[in-house]
């Protein structure tokens, strides 16, 4: 199992707006960063917005924003907002296989499915927001100088 392109970029574009949660972000800016395609990442956004994980604020001086707190973002939420989730075609609206109805793998494959999205209901968003990886986001090297949070000490 892989996750899509569109899940990676999601969470990707997420970790870079709580990093910056103090102040809005742009696309184009998110895209030169991680080196990504701007007209995907759009996509990508859109889904987010929709998905109710970002605000978009028009105009000029616009951007995006999280829309909740990143405590309140569970991984597992994003994922499935951008996931098929559809393992094999058995899980699918145009089920044609023969043998759907006595099957045990579409129930093997579903427990499955299940446990890993459940894994991933343990994380938020805040747990993604580390101190190296808002000192990788923040590093002269991208051009950028995003102001973030202090994150607390580990103890």
């Amino acid at each position: 199992m892989y996750l899509t392109q569109q899940t990676d970029y999601a969470l990707r574009v997420l970790i870079y707006a709580a990093v910056n949660d103090q102040s809005l972000v742009n696309i184009g800016t998110i895209a030169e960063t991680y080196n990504i395609s701007k007209s995907h990442l759009m996509k990508v956004v859109t889904a987010l917005v929709k998905g109710g994980f970002l605000t978009s604020i028009r105009g000029k001086g616009g951007g995006l924003k999280l829309a909740q707190p990143p405590e309140k973002i569970r991984v597992g939420t994003v994922v499935r907002v951008t996931e098929p989730l559809q393992l094999a075609e058995c899980f699918g609206d145009n089920n044609q296989c023969l043998i759907t109805p006595a099957c045990r793998l579409s129930q093997i494959l579903n427990s499955g499915l299940i446990a890993f999205i459940n894994h991933l209901d343990g994380y938020t968003l805040a747990d993604l927001v580390n101190p190296p990886t808002c000192e990788i986001l923040c590093s002269s090297k991208h051009g950028h100088n995003i102001p973030i949070n202090p994150l607390p000490k580990a103890a």
